[in-house]
């Protein structure tokens, strides 16, 4: 047949000869469809799939789907394949068997705008990029011996937060403010090299709006975040309009800061802060990875939102647990009181005394992990859990809050017992999947020695310096626990207490 005659074929021939071809292309692809195994699936509706099935507060909703469903489901959210996992043993699968496989992120709409286009630890793809800033991060800014050099400052901040609490005796304390405080002024001594504090720029900054604006944000289930070929629904729901005001708001604050340093004039403490240290490592990056300021930023907003976050959300939830369980509070008191004794101080070394102590803070862990949805990961191959047929590009999500009180692994999962942790080697570090407040594998927190010395040595001292009622006619039963979810997870409530001083 020579190219004449092929052109003079009739049109009509030429069309059903598409349609055979498309006919067979969609006839295998359905096939492939079929003969994957896929998790269970409740009932989809259509366009939105699962999405009406989260609710308000997905970490709840997700459970409820598990408990259904079991410990691995499918969900389609919008245009988004996405996997939950809600039991340590899938978790385990998730986080080490298959970890390197499902490391990379998903490209959040909220964290491409307030990260910088992700250039920071947490929201940054998998990749070269990704792995050399996890290395700074690790070895340079939040290695044990760094940690340690900042001890001085920790037992500062903690002095500071029980004179705050003594100030306000014999009146009420609005706790969860002073928590907040010590939370932030903490960070930022240690990463700034000064606390905003004490001149009022904690108000003035508006921090605890900054924070609570961010924590919703990057909650991760945002309506836009599951249509990523609608991105003007970011825009109808107003979440653009609060990402630019947040992100300018952040980035104000971090061009202070970096000027500030920049100061050749500036005074310096003793010990170099983490901004010192990621601007060293700036200046003297290689040609083939440098950092632009840009990505300094990025790594200094991870610092300051989720290092506040995670010691402010632990020691607030911790004190009220202890409020509503006396019995734990006193046997907690005791215990410091023993290893202590007359002085007034507790002095970093004294902790590692405090058995039962850790043990609380590990149940504060297991009840109220700050994350209660893991940041999503996303698989980069297919890949097989539990038996079932995960494809590349699916989300997961690993609801840590619902694995912290699974019946499978824990006994009277949903009452405060450190008790269940004394003599029990688990631990929150990321070998053990029962408990999992910092994720595990390659995207795991890298601040947990951070975090773990500023919440501990808080909690002794408030436990030490005062004894705590709440005020007269509320009863424990009255607190409000409902959760603010988010990326990171609090108390809708304030905590108000009355703290009476123990030493004279």
């Amino acid at each position: 047949m020579d190219v004449l005659q092929f052109l003079n074929i009739p049109s009509l021939l030429l069309a059903f000869s598409f349609l055979i071809v498309l006919l067979t292309f969609l006839f295998n692809y359905s096939s492939r469809k079929r003969k994957l195994k896929l998790p269970p699936s409740p009932p989809k509706l259509p366009v939105v799939g699962n999405l009406h099935q989260l609710g308000n507060q997905p970490h709840l909703s997700l459970r409820s789907l598990a408990q259904k469903y079991g410990p691995i489901i499918y969900l389609q959210l919008g245009e988004i394949p996405t996997v939950v996992v809600s039991s340590a043993r899938v978790a385990k699968e998730v986080l080490k068997t298959h970890d390197l496989a499902l490391s990379s992120r998903p490209q959040i709409f909220s964290a491409k705008h307030l990260f910088y286009n992700c250039t920071d630890v947490v929201f940054s793809p998998y990749g070269a990029y990704w792995r050399h800033i996890r290395k700074i991060c690790i070895l340079e800014l939040l290695s044990a011996k760094r940690v340690q050099s900042f001890s001085h400052a920790r037992e500062e901040e903690v002095a500071r937060l029980a004179r705050r609490v003594a100030e306000s005796y014999p009146g009420t304390t609005n706790l969860s403010k002073l928590l907040g405080l010590y939370a932030n002024d903490i960070l930022c001594r240690v990463a700034f090299g000064r606390d905003f504090s004490g001149g009022g720029e904690y108000d003035q900054h508006d921090f605890q709006k900054m924070l609570e604006e961010y924590q919703e944000l990057l909650g991760g289930f945002s309506i836009g975040d599951f249509f990523p070929s609608m991105e003007f629904l970011h825009t109808l729901t107003g979440m653009k309009s609060r990402l630019q005001d947040t992100f300018g708001r952040f980035d104000k604050l971090f061009d202070q800061i970096l000027t500030e340093h920049l100061n050749p004039k500036r005074e310096k403490e003793e010990h170099k802060d983490l901004v010192d240290v990621l601007l060293e490592i700036q200046k003297e990056e290689t040609a083939d990875m440098p950092l632009t300021m840009d990505n300094v930023k990025a790594i200094i907003l991870d610092m300051f939102a989720a290092g506040t976050d995670t010691t402010f959300i632990t020691l607030d939830w911790g004190m009220t647990e202890l409020l509503m369980n006396p019995k734990v509070l006193k046997k907690a008191q005791a215990e410091v009181r023993g290893v202590v004794g007359e002085k007034r101080v507790v002095l970093e070394g004294d902790l590692h005394q405090l058995d039962y102590l850790k043990a609380v803070i590990k149940e504060i862990f297991r009840l109220h992990p700050p994350a209660p949805v893991l940041v999503p990961r996303e698989s980069m191959e297919d890949v097989t859990i539990d038996g079932y047929d995960i494809l590349a590009k699916t989300r997961i999500f690993v609801n840590a809050w619902a694995i912290g009180r699974d019946p499978e692994s824990w006994e009277n999962p949903e009452k405060f017992e450190p008790e269940r942790f004394m003599g029990s080697t688990i631990d929150f570090k990321g070998q053990d999947f029962e408990l999992l407040p910092f994720g595990a594998g390659r995207r795991g927190c890298p601040a947990v020695t951070f975090s773990t010395a500023s919440i501990e040595l808080a909690l002794a001292q408030l436990l030490h310096s005062f004894d705590w009622e709440l005020p007269a006619g509320t009863a424990a039963d009255d607190l409000d626990m409902t959760e603010v979810f988010g990326i990171t997870m609090h108390r809708i409530a304030n905590l108000i207490v009355i703290a009476r001083p123990w030493f004279p």
